[in-house]
């Protein structure tokens, strides 16, 4: 199945972008939680870049779009982060 890439304009959004996919493929392929945790780390400072954007507007479907996925992200590195914790 094909998947459909983003289309949020915004040369901040498509250069974290890369970075973040770079770092889901790094947790996805980590064996052990201390490994993916030290890339989840990494994955939250990268979506917080995005969250404290300079250039966010909250009436601009972009900016909205943008918040939304890296607030997802942000919150599955913690959940990764914590399952190292607990293990």
């Amino acid at each position: 199945m094909h998947k459909e890439e983003p289309k949020i304009s915004c040369s901040i959004f498509q250069k974290q972008e890369s970075v973040i996919k770079d770092l889901t493929d790094k947790i996805n392929k980590a064996k052990g939680v201390q490994e993916k945790a030290k890339f989840a780390d990494e994955l939250q400072k990268e979506a917080s870049l995005l969250l404290n954007c300079p250039d966010y507007k909250k009436e601009t479907l972009d900016c909205k779009n943008c918040h939304f996925i890296a607030n997802l992200r942000k919150k599955t590195a913690g959940l990764i982060i914590k399952a190292k914790k607990l293990g």
